[in-house]
């Protein structure tokens, strides 16, 4: 697991460099700039928007007396894309605005409900639940 997550934190900023650096030298220094500015404010109007209309529906949930697991998933994939709607580059700002949209969202959502279930399965997926309140 530690070396999945050190890979990701490596290979990921790697791209994103050279990325923008062949952009960058394509449309140049001040748009590279401008587009990075302009997708981190439409992201996080992106983020407020889709989380508020998550939240809703995860209070219609508890409404009706269901646990909201499908929203719940939902609103982690918001927050997951907003954070890397705000992280410069554009590789993270299109993984961003993937998981802002509703229908595409729905497909990172069947994912993890895949692994959830398998590791279930497998029996290696715990929950501790915390009960000592102090």
């Amino acid at each position: 697991m530690f070396l999945k997550l050190f890979s990701l934190f490596l290979i990921i900023p790697i791209v994103e460099i050279y990325l923008l650096i062949k952009i960058g030298g394509i449309i140049g220094a001040t748009n590279t700039i401008l587009i990075i500015l302009i997708t981190a404010s439409l992201g996080a109007y992106l983020t407020k928007s889709q989380g508020f209309r998550v939240l809703r529906q995860i209070q219609e949930a508890t409404g009706q007396g269901y646990v909201p697991g499908n929203e719940l998933l939902h609103g982690l994939f918001v927050l997951i894309g907003g954070f890397a709607l705000l992280t410069p580059g554009f590789l993270t700002d299109a993984i961003g605005f993937s998981m802002l949209i509703p229908q595409i969202r729905e497909i990172y959502v069947g994912l993890a409900k895949g692994i959830i279930k398998k590791k279930i399965e497998q029996g290696n997926f715990q929950m501790q639940m915390y009960t000592d309140f102090r």
